[in-house]
């Protein structure tokens, strides 16, 4: 993490995500974001970083990560962040019921072995009944190269959101290594331009599927 410059992203899934949030809004407009699984709130820095003014929420399962990240990487300086301890699902359940919010990001998954009421239909219809109109759902997949666990989030984000695109690099698609997947639900039809945006903007090499060219991935 660059704390000198929040806007540089070292991980590459991380860079990935933050170009999905550049498309959620118009430049520079601040968002009213929710991370669900804070990590090193390298997220929360980008977004306060590029627009400023953003409210932010973050929810954290272990305590001692996010205790450990505040103190030793404190935020910037005019960044509105409340945080909270405890489960993602349990968290959003428990927020104020007229928050809303632009974008909603899920950074849980680190491989097959996923919590089942959080990797579900279920949560997802919570998470996307906590989006504004132009809101979207950013999902951080990490799974192996079998994409068994890609494969049931996409079918049930797709039960949940009106559309929802796979954004990695182009190998994770063929199933020849372990890595990440971001699957983005939207509650409009996917914009077309999102795709060529994403994929002029890397990392590359990057594919993004949407439609019938997402099919083939829920088996």
């Amino acid at each position: 993490m660059n704390l000198a410059d929040p806007a540089e992203i070292f991980y590459e899934y991380l860079r990935r995500i933050g170009h999905v949030v550049d498309l959620a809004a118009e430049p520079g407009k601040p968002l009213r974001a929710l991370h669900l699984g804070a990590g090193a709130l390298t997220l929360a820095r980008y977004i306060q970083a590029t627009r400023p003014g953003s409210e932010q929420y973050a929810v954290e399962l272990e305590r001692e990560l996010l205790d450990f990240v505040l103190h030793n990487l404190p935020m910037p300086t005019g960044t509105t962040l409340t945080t909270h301890i405890g489960d993602a699902r349990d968290a959003l359940a428990d927020l104020p019921a007229q928050v809303m919010f632009d974008v909603v990001i899920l950074d849980i998954f680190s491989g097959p072995e996923a919590p089942a009421h959080i990797a579900c239909r279920e949560f997802y219809e919570e998470a996307a009944a906590r989006l504004g109109p132009d809101g979207v759902l950013i999902v951080n997949v990490g799974d192996e190269p079998a994409l068994t666990l890609v494969r049931s989030q996409v079918a049930a984000l797709r039960q949940a959101m009106p559309d929802v695109a796979a954004f990695a690099e182009t190998g994770m698609f063929a199933g020849r290594y372990p890595g990440n997947i971001i699957l983005v639900g939207t509650r409009t039809a996917w914009p077309s331009e999102w795709t060529a945006e994403l994929l002029a903007r890397g990392p590359h090499p990057a594919a993004v599927l949407t439609g019938v060219d997402l099919d083939p991935i829920t088996g």
